[in-house]
């Protein structure tokens, strides 16, 4: 995963493969991003503790606490204390959802992975139900909060929106991006690379890689204690990146095609413009009309200028991607299975 906190914490990792290496390995890490919920954090540990002990598989517990200026951070030291399952990251500063998401990602050990919100809304008893629907063959699980308890206006209208477009562009259809309470496999999420808001877009990505994706309802609560962090705003900045995955889904590996066809388009522009120009001063078509008094010239170098820069932009983009795989020794594609090659 790509860090997007301080880089004395790629420790992580580390610790990570020695803790496997010493058969302490968890079955489930469930991770979860906190921004000033100190008091939502005690209820909800001791919902997860039940939901877990029902479980009856070995899990750890992470919360990412993602710049907290409020008492969130003391409470979740005295959790560390008292439950040798919790594991605690404090980041710098207030970084956002998915950056701590990100960082809850590079810390967890488990073989399935859970993020979840800690304001409540999400009930730790559903973490059995998408462990269920998991070992179904699916290596993702997406909630979906179908009884939603949010504004309509402010939140359900936008969401709905934002779900249709995002399954739209992104081809996994799914009900509900924003949901927070999922459940991967490890090896669903090898190659994706958290930044901006691309939190939500994690089944798009992992279904890039092969991975199969399935959704089932979720229980969803109305927020009881603390201030909502969300508002219209975030529907902006998901509009904004979504632009990036439509790019990315279709345009990754050969970004000369889009901006090939935007050259072409703009010189076809700038030919139609000329001819016309041509015809007003050689044909005398309209009568007696002056191309010079029109902006025919204009736009024609204008086009034509603008052509050739999207014609350079795509080189250029071209030669970024090229860069990018051979340098890193990054294959275009994601073997699901090996039948009959020699274990090395």
């Amino acid at each position: 995963m790509q860090k997007l906190y301080d880089e004395e914490d790629d420790t992580l990792t580390d610790e990570r493969a020695r803790r496997a290496r010493d058969g302490r390995t968890p079955e489930i890490s469930i991770f979860l991003p906190v921004f000033n919920e100190e008091p939502n954090l005690r209820p909800l540990h001791a919902k997860l503790d039940d939901a877990l002990q029902k479980l009856g598989r070995s899990a750890e517990i992470i919360y990412v606490d993602d710049g907290s200026t409020d008492g969130s951070l003391n409470v979740l030291r005295e959790l560390a204390q008292a439950d040798q399952r919790v594991r605690v990251i404090a980041l710098r500063r207030n970084y956002g959802q998915t950056p701590a998401m990100a960082a809850g990602i590079d810390a967890a050990r488990g073989e399935v992975l859970i993020p979840m919100d800690a304001d409540m809304q999400n009930d730790p008893t559903d973490i059995a139900r998408l462990l269920e629907k998991l070992d179904e063959g699916y290596e993702v699980v997406s909630g979906w909060r179908k009884n939603r308890k949010d504004p309509l206006v402010t939140r359900k209208i936008p969401s709905m929106m934002a779900n249709w477009l995002i399954s739209k562009i992104g081809g996994v259809p799914l009900h509900d991006y924003g949901c927070s309470l999922k459940a991967y496999r490890r090896e669903s999420l090898e190659d994706v690379h958290l930044y901006g808001e691309m939190h939500r877009f994690i089944p798009i990505y992992a279904s890039w890689s092969g991975a199969r994706v399935a959704e089932i309802p979720v229980e969803h609560h109305p927020r009881t204690m603390g201030k909502s962090k969300y508002g219209l705003s975030r529907t902006i900045k998901v509009v904004f990146d979504l632009m990036t995955i439509k790019f990315m889904a279709s345009y990754q590996t050969k970004p000369l095609y889009v901006f090939g066809w935007a050259g072409l388009l703009t010189m076809l522009a700038s030919f139609v413009c000329a001819v016309f120009a041509f015809v007003m001063k050689y044909l005398d078509w309209p009568h007696h009309a002056d191309f010079v008094q029109t902006p025919l010239p204009v736009l024609t170098m204008v086009m034509l200028v603008l052509g050739i820069q999207f014609f350079l932009m795509g080189l250029l983009a071209e030669m970024l991607v090229r860069t990018y795989h051979e340098s890193q020794a990054k294959r275009i594609y994601a073997v699901r299975e090996r039948i009959g090659f020699e274990e090395n």
